[in-house]
């Protein structure tokens, strides 16, 4: 308890936490500063810092960040993070109505109760939640990205067919560059500059940002909803409702951020799926600014930040690509994260666990203190606010890789969402499956060479195994349900 309890009991880490986590949602709320960006500049700052001092900076931002996508996702239609894409699915269309402040509370509320469930999960369940997630085998990272295509359902409107188009689309777009096995040019038409692939964040930037302030200049000024900025946080009542959504989808949070090399972006899409199949007769339908629309992805998310550490902390490996940098930073501070670790230096886990804690606690704090002023950029004039989003959207892109050919795919793209938006189209369903395409590639080969070469073989392994099973039975009752939906 007395590691538990350090960075709350020492001022100047109190301070770094609180710093860290303030600075992780100004981050996260700028489109293509990324959190594993943040963090990865500033391990290079700590390297002759102190442990705790440097790893008190990290969790905040870390935690932070990833809540502080939601803020942008809300009030402009552009994620701060792949994460906050499923919030921006219902998230927008309340502050379009005059909601922002509402939508606000309410995300930042999801957010602190998943990220204490994540933080609760890492430090009762660390050592039983990693050796479940080292069970995955490759081919249950196909059927779980398999799996991530197929509820483009709940993002695609009112036509599965265009959601499953527009999922595809992405996927071959991920594709684009070296394959990563054999370092073969694919889909790169002769062009040196694709053979770096397409990268996702402009992509992204471009199809959410610079699409939707296209779109906004086709529009009335007298659609412009004037704020509400009144109760933030939600009346009890109100607020009981969506507890036991809350602890669902931090609970598939906790499980997808476990497993290496997903995050909180699969996690979200899965928990907002969750919400829109589980939810009977929501106030106001999903797309439209349904509450459970943002609660769902925004526990989800931030409960993944305590699960990415499970499988760092207990086996070594990372999470995600934050958890990556992280240990890289505790390799040059001495340490070796892995089983040993919670033996020898059972202070350095407990440290851990108590300052993701605190940082949920800031989080809690900042995010509530400042909803009604970020609330406000929703009443910013549209001659003001338009010009500021393509600003906002050029140097976040630049910011990236401090390269133009980066602004220019994102220009491409946003022309492109803008054209696509008016047939209908959705553009989440682009951005994940890029993001996921890159995940089914790469696990459809390792399935196969650890079969020998044969799709017979690959079959029975996974008829053989149980996690493989329920992920099977999990798509066939998707496609059954899109089946029975189509008919109805």
């Amino acid at each position: 308890m007395e590691h538990f309890l350090l960075s709350w009991t020492n001022p100047s880490l109190l301070a770094l936490t609180a710093a860290g986590t303030l600075a992780g949602i100004w981050i996260g709320a700028i489109p293509g500063l990324s959190v594993t960006m943040a963090v990865s500049i500033l391990v290079s700052f700590t390297f002759a810092w102190d442990l705790n001092a440097a790893l008190a900076v990290i969790a905040g931002v870390f935690t932070g960040g990833v809540y502080g996508g939601s803020r942008s996702a809300i009030l402009l239609n552009i994620p701060g993070s792949p994460a906050a894409i499923a919030t921006a699915l219902d998230g927008y269309p309340m502050a379009r109505r005059g909601e922002a402040g509402a939508a606000i509370g309410l995300s930042t509320l999801a957010s602190f109760l998943g990220g204490m469930v994540g933080v609760a999960a890492l430090a009762l369940g660390a050592p039983a939640i990693g050796e479940v997630a080292i069970l995955f085998a490759p081919r249950d990272y196909l059927l779980l990205a398999v799996l991530g295509i197929l509820l483009v359902g709940s993002l695609s409107g009112e036509s599965l067919a265009k959601g499953l188009f527009a999922a595809a689309l992405g996927v071959a777009l991920g594709m684009a560059g070296l394959d990563p096995m054999t370092a073969e040019p694919r889909f790169t038409y002769g062009s040196v500059q694709m053979l770096g692939g397409i990268p996702y964040i402009a992509a992204m930037i471009g199809l959410f940002g610079v699409a939707e302030a296209l779109h906004q200049l086709r529009e009335p000024e007298a659609l412009r909803a004037t704020q509400r900025i009144g109760r933030i946080i939600p009346p009890w009542p109100r607020l009981k409702r969506h507890i036991p959504l809350t602890l669902r989808a931090s609970g598939i949070g906790v499980g997808i951020g476990a497993l290496p090399g997903t995050g909180g972006d699969i996690a979200a899409l899965i928990a907002y799926d969750h919400a829109r199949r589980g939810t009977r007769a929501p106030e106001v339908p999903f797309g439209e600014g349904a509450e459970e629309g943002v609660v769902a992805p925004e526990a989800a998310n931030n409960a993944a930040v305590g699960g990415a550490y499970v499988p760092m902390l207990t086996l070594g490996i990372p999470g995600d690509a934050v958890t990556a940098v992280i240990i890289g930073a505790l390799f040059v501070h001495g340490l070796r994260p892995g089983p040993l670790l919670l033996t020898e230096t059972p202070h350095l886990f407990w440290f851990t666990v108590g300052n993701l804690a605190l940082a949920n606690v800031f989080l809690l704090l900042f995010g509530l203190a400042g909803a009604r002023a970020f609330a406000r950029i929703a009443e910013v004039p549209r001659a003001v606010l338009i010009p500021l989003i393509l600003v906002l959207c050029a140097v976040g892109t630049f910011a990236i890789r401090n390269s133009m050919a980066d602004v220019a795919w994102m220009a491409a793209f946003g022309v492109a969402g803008y054209l696509l938006r008016l047939y209908g189209f959705q553009m989440a369903p682009i951005i994940l499956g890029m993001i996921l395409g890159p995940l089914m590639d790469a696990s459809w080969r390792r399935t196969v060479i650890a079969a020998g070469d044969s799709l017979a073989g690959a079959a029975a392994e996974a008829a053989g195994s149980a996690i493989s099973l329920v992920l099977i039975a999990a798509i066939v009752l998707v496609l059954l349900r899109a089946a029975l939906k189509a008919r109805a």
